[in-house]
């Protein structure tokens, strides 16, 4: 099996799961679980590959951009600046819209950051021993680096406006692959977990935005995006 080299810590999600399923008793699916451990293991090693290609293809025009970018998306940032500019410029739909996807924002937040990075806590990515050059780097996060919290948060924004703007749905979801793959280009996570950030928002913004105008429970939520 393959072993997460130059990474420090807890082994990948990956691996310590395809190693749970190796040691469990025998039984009459012993073949499905072999196949399930090899396939996670070699999702393993794609993850690691993928990340130590992107780490070492020279990309000087993409560096600095990519750097500003993962940055403007702190604290989600990027998403409540672009909810402002709805709320002041697109009328009461424009309201409504920012108004659900802070919703969103704040229960994908909740969602990863006490859910999944709890139970998953994969350590960040080893940037020196991956060759991450110094001029894309932006400061280590100390949480688990599964998921990633930046591209779940950038999806469940664009999934939860999406259903109230249609028009600005594509926009905001290239824009959340961008912070995604800023994340692996600047080092701070594995591809994997920018892919399963992306799956988790997503999720989250389309179950918050159906909700919220469908659920009773949510009136009072309903209420306050609906003001004008």
């Amino acid at each position: 099996m393959a072993t997460d080299e130059g990474i420090r810590g807890t082994p990948p999600a990956e691996e310590r799961l395809a190693v749970r399923l190796a040691a469990g008793p025998m039984t009459g699916t012993t073949t499905a679980r072999t196949t399930a451990v090899s396939a996670l293991a070699d999702l393993g090693r794609v993850d690691l590959a993928v990340y130590r290609a992107t780490a070492e293809t020279p990309t000087p025009a993409l560096d600095s951009p990519m750097r500003r970018l993962s940055d403007a998306a702190n604290r989600s940032r990027l998403w409540l600046a672009i909810a402002g500019a709805m709320a002041v410029l697109g009328g009461h739909t424009g309201r409504r819209a920012a108004g659900v996807g802070v919703v969103a924002i704040a229960v994908d937040s909740a969602v990863v950051n006490i859910g999944f990075k709890l139970v998953a806590r994969r350590s960040r990515p080893d940037r020196d021993s991956a060759g991450v050059p110094v001029v894309r780097r932006v400061p280590l996060p100390h949480s688990a680096s599964f998921p990633s919290g930046h591209t779940a948060s950038g999806f469940a924004f664009a999934n939860a406006v999406g259903q109230r703007l249609p028009a600005v749905a594509a926009p905001l979801r290239l824009l959340a692959c961008a912070v995604g793959y800023s994340r692996v280009h600047t080092g701070v996570h594995y591809p994997g977990d920018v892919i399963m950030g992306a799956v988790i928002g997503a999720t989250v913004g389309q179950v918050v935005g159906w909700a919220l105008w469908r659920v009773p429970s949510m009136a009072p939520l309903r209420r306050l995006c609906s003001r004008r």
